[in-house]
């Protein structure tokens, strides 16, 4: 069987300029303008940060959040289930040995890097004890350093489930 020859498209000084196709994009993007413009008041815009999101739901994956027994005390007994579960390998435990009869052991540290975060929840899926949450409502976390990304165990622990989600 022979050799094929497919044509090569573009070859003209037209097509070589762009100019035609650069037209019929400006031309989409002015009439969705004057389109948009003429309706003014059914844009679906919010004015960010002003205007807080009010349509999150029960599934909503926020900022982590360390859950408690009645006591206070931290539920995780830092089996590292979380750590291994996180693609981004953004979930670092120092264990150490509790001495109630609550577990064998606790988390000496607890630290989670939101700047690594990909916020999956694969760590939540992971928990066999329900340790750990992502149920705080909290979607736009701003720190003037890389270190503020970094929340301890008592950053965690100190995040409440938010208010809107209890209720949806």
């Amino acid at each position: 069987m022979g050799t094929i020859v497919v044509p090569r498209y573009g070859k003209s000084f037209k097509d070589k300029l762009y100019l035609p196709a650069i037209a019929g994009g400006m031309k989409t993007t002015i009439k969705h303008f004057i389109h948009n413009l003429k309706d003014i008041d059914n844009l679906k815009t919010m004015q960010y940060p002003e205007v807080q999101p009010d349509d999150l739901n029960e599934r909503y994956r926020g900022v982590h959040r360390l859950t408690k027994h009645e006591d206070g005390s931290e539920k995780c007994v830092a089996c590292f289930m979380c750590a291994t579960a996180c693609p981004a390998d953004c979930i670092f435990i120092e264990a150490v040995e509790r001495f109630d009869d609550i577990a064998e052991k606790r988390p000496k540290e607890f630290k989670i890097d939101l700047l690594e975060c990909v916020f999956c929840g694969y760590c939540v899926e992971a928990c066999p004890c329900d340790a750990i949450r992502m149920d705080t409502g909290i979607f736009s976390f701003v720190a003037s350093s890389r270190e503020d990304f970094v929340l301890n165990k008592e950053a965690l622990m100190a995040n409440e489930r938010s208010k809107d989600l209890n209720n949806g």
